[in-house]
């Protein structure tokens, strides 16, 4: 087993040499909320879209390297250090797609995909550049909290507007960011970071949620609105800085 890197080092996962499939790993079971409590193999194998003996063979691996705590049928979760090394990829992640919405005007609904290609492999000097050049944003076009360098990081907690009843007033704080379609069809109902709107309806089972967006009534599908984080707005709150997107209704051309 390799030597425990210091905790407080920065970037770990630079001193590990970990692969691209590695960070992915980590990178899963931290956005599924493996920072705090355990994660299912069967939930990251269709996160990832791999076979469960794949799973299996890479969270030993990481267990190895002393990134994940993993009992047999009892879930992976990070340690302390893999924490740190998931809030290192993120915070790549994260800045990318805002480097490339701002500076380079790529839509909202693409820069995911293409974050997840260059965040492997961008130095941190470079990451560190792109903070300097967007003014250090707190948020990516999502919506998404930005981890800071090398600090602790504890994300806000928000409600889901599918847990959502007719009549709140509402404020977005963050849209899933991974299905280009959902962010176009988002869009067109005008909700992005910061928009306000009040639930119509609230559709029996799996039916959609209706909203009310600048006077504009639309439904949102059940599953997307499990996945776009809210807050209720009194009357007289301030809405707080927009995040950084020119126009998130700006798409791919591709």
């Amino acid at each position: 087993m390799p030597p425990e890197p210091d905790p407080t080092s920065t970037p770990v996962r630079r001193t590990l040499a970990l692969s691209p499939a590695m960070e992915d790993y980590v990178r899963a079971i931290y956005v599924r909320g493996g920072d705090e409590a355990a994660v299912m193999t069967t939930a990251l194998a269709r996160d990832l879209d791999v076979a469960p003996a794949s799973v299996t063979g890479m969270v030993k691996r990481l267990h190895a390297m002393g990134l994940v705590h993993h009992e047999r049928y009892a879930g992976v979760q990070l340690t302390d250090i893999g924490r740190k090394v998931a809030l290192e990829i993120v915070r790549h992640h994260r800045l990318i797609e805002t480097f490339l919405a701002e500076a380079l005007g790529i839509g909202w609904d693409a820069v995911h995909d293409e974050a997840h290609r260059l965040e492997h492999h961008i130095s941190d000097s470079l990451g560190e550049r792109m903070a300097d050049f967007l003014g250090h944003p707190e948020r990516d076009p999502h919506g998404a909290p930005i981890p800071p360098r090398g600090g602790d990081f504890v994300p806000p907690r928000h409600a889901r507007l599918a847990d959502s009843v007719p009549g709140a007033h509402l404020i977005v704080r963050e849209v899933p960011d991974e299905d280009a379609a959902d962010l176009r069809a988002l869009a067109l109902l005008g909700i992005r970071p910061d928009a306000v709107l009040d639930v119509v309806a609230v559709a029996l089972g799996e039916g959609p949620i209706t909203v009310r967006v600048a006077g504009v009534d639309g439904d949102v599908a059940r599953d997307v609105a499990r996945h776009v984080a809210v807050d209720a707005v009194a009357d007289g709150d301030a809405a707080p800085a927009p995040a950084r997107v020119s126009d998130p209704r700006r798409v791919c051309d591709g």
